[in-house]
């Protein structure tokens, strides 16, 4: 399918996810051909602005958490970018600012994991200064039994809805809208919420929340994206790529 209702986001521009085709199997499982055809963009995606982050073949461009080397653990398996049980978090080698990032997912039964974004590393963990997006099997984890902290979730201050995220071992895709203090979470061609950074509804959340003792939570103008390797399960990532915007 080809993600047009991106198009009705409020602030993505017409063309943020037109060009990211994708087909659909009956199984609900999401394929682009062969591993090295879904690991790099297509020229009208790069015409569009887009550019992989995950050349399908190698670990450029990623790193460790506080580290110049990648994590043994993550590797690259017929095209994916996976790793399996508990492991160290990897960050981009670039920051971004302003951005529009989709990437394929899937986890083992019971997986959970994450995606962050404007990510510092002046704490111990990333997830004390970067939002996060939730990845994570709602139907098995005991995290899927609060919308607060299921899939597509910006985790523990904006609830995702449920019944969006697919079953573990099928790839769901995701979009997430960063631009300017305005922020959307999407996934299979839905939007799941969307918020303003630094927003009074915002303090608020963050304030009842466990994010409240890191004062820089959030609040990084441009940073890292990360993907959290340190909870068990297989994590697959595949078709990572990003869009710079103004």
């Amino acid at each position: 399918m080809i993600y047009r209702a991106y198009t009705r986001a409020a602030f993505v521009s017409p063309l943020a996810f037109v060009f990211l085709a994708c087909t659909t199997t009956q199984s609900g499982s999401v394929q682009t051909g062969d591993a090295s055809a879904s690991a790099v963009v297509s020229a009208e995606q790069s015409a569009a602005g887009w550019r992989p982050l995950f050349d399908g073949r190698t670990t450029n461009g990623w790193r460790g958490y506080k580290s110049q080397t990648m994590p043994a653990a993550w590797h690259v398996v017929d095209g994916t970018l996976t790793k399996g049980g508990s492991t160290e978090d990897i960050i981009t080698r670039d920051q971004f600012a302003n951005f529009e990032l989709a990437f394929d997912w899937k986890l083992s039964p019971g997986g959970n994991a994450g995606v962050f974004y404007r990510g510092t590393e002046e704490y111990d963990h990333i997830y004390w200064s970067a939002p996060e997006y939730q990845l994570l099997d709602d139907s098995v984890h005991a995290d899927g039994k609060s919308r607060l902290t299921a899939a597509g979730a910006a985790y523990a201050l904006y609830p995702s809805p449920a019944g969006i995220v697919k079953p573990a071992n099928q790839w769901n895709s995701t979009l997430i809208v960063v631009q300017g203090s305005r922020v959307q979470h999407w996934m299979n061609g839905q939007k799941l919420l969307e918020y303003e950074l630094g927003s009074p509804d915002w303090e608020a959340k963050v304030k009842a929340s466990k994010f409240n003792d890191y004062p820089h939570y959030g609040r990084a103008p441009r940073g890292y994206i990360a993907f959290q390797g340190d909870h068990d399960g297989t994590l697959s990532l595949r078709n990572i790529r990003i869009r710079v915007l103004p």
